[in-house]
């Protein structure tokens, strides 16, 4: 008796749809305790970064140029088409010195914008196929295009609006800041912080700079806004950390709370990435599989038809 299209789906999706979900299921609930873990990340041991003072920086923009030398990319200048002057993070700018200057007449400030290296980052919880990643020595939150599928959700979930997606191009990019790594791997520091000529901003070890940080609020009262290391605690605590004159928000800095971002609302999907994978591409390939069979069952009930003139049932 001739398989109709219409048994050969229902029988598939009886039995492949609960084998997929027992072994997501049991998937899920053999890795309980390693999910219950993840929930707080402990900091990298030799964890890297920056330390950048708004006070100390006088707008000069040496640190960009820097930045696109040592990164090799190209000149934006899709302002006026004739200087490079961007005015946001963009696929070709990395690091970017804005002007907070209000008009009541309170006090400006220069504002340095980079990816922050957060602790835990929510680009890399976002992120399906973990394209990006956190490095485990340094900390440094980097991009692997082999693994990129173009999806973009890294630029929504960051909290920072940081990972810029190119739009142009057979085979486009995600760029962000992953300070220098190919730098650092040679023993030299981050472009931009080789060329700072008041020291606004500098680099080592996390630990060294919340402590030099730390050190400047203690030595000078009253300099620095409510007397804080941005990026010690928000969002979980970042790499790059900021000492500023006026509040945080006016420079970009949003106000977000000790929690990260995917410990209070990405940490779920991040699991369903991990544990429906699996599950997800082998229906696919039965898919696959059920696809190319139904062709042939086609193809074998019409040459039947075409000898016996007699048509399945369908």
């Amino acid at each position: 008796m001739a398989i109709t299209r219409r048994d050969l789906i229902t029988n598939i999706a009886k039995a492949g749809v609960p084998v997929a979900a027992v072994m997501s299921m049991s998937t899920m609930a053999s890795a309980g305790s390693e999910s219950t873990q993840a929930e707080s990340l402990p900091v990298p041991n030799a964890a890297v970064g920056l330390l950048y003072d708004a006070s100390l920086c006088i707008g000069c923009k040496a640190c960009e140029a820097a930045c696109n030398e040592a990164n090799n990319t190209p000149e934006d200048i899709s302002g006026d088409r004739l200087h490079e002057a961007p005015v946001d993070l963009n696929v070709f700018t990395r690091n970017i010195i804005k002007l907070y200057k209000p008009t009541d007449g309170s006090p400006s400030s220069f504002v340095k914008r980079q990816c922050m290296q957060c602790l835990d980052p929510a680009c890399a919880a976002g992120c399906p196929f973990q394209a990006l990643y956190k490095e485990s020595v340094t900390g440094i939150v980097r991009w692997d295009g082999g693994k990129c599928i173009g999806c973009r959700y890294c630029t929504i979930s960051c909290p920072f609006s940081v990972p810029r997606f190119q739009w142009q191009g057979f085979n486009p990019v995600v760029t962000k800041c992953e300070l220098c790594s190919h730098r650092l791997a040679k023993g030299l520091k981050p472009g931009c912080t080789s060329v700072c000529p008041t020291g606004a901003v500098t680099f080592g070890p996390r630990t060294v700079l919340l402590l030099e940080a730390k050190r400047r609020i203690k030595n000078s009262p009253g300099r620095y806004y409510q007397d804080r290391v941005y990026g010690e605690k928000d969002n979980g605590g970042t790499q790059a950390l900021y000492l500023s004159r006026v509040p945080f928000a006016m420079l970009g800095l949003p106000e977000i709370g000790p929690e990260s971002v995917p410990s209070s609302s990405l940490r779920w999907q991040e699991r369903v990435y991990k544990y429906f994978a699996l599950p997800a591409l082998l229906y696919v390939g039965l898919v696959a599989v059920i696809r190319k069979n139904l062709k042939g069952h086609e193809a074998e009930a019409l040459e039947q038809e075409k000898e016996t003139g007699l048509r399945a049932q369908q």
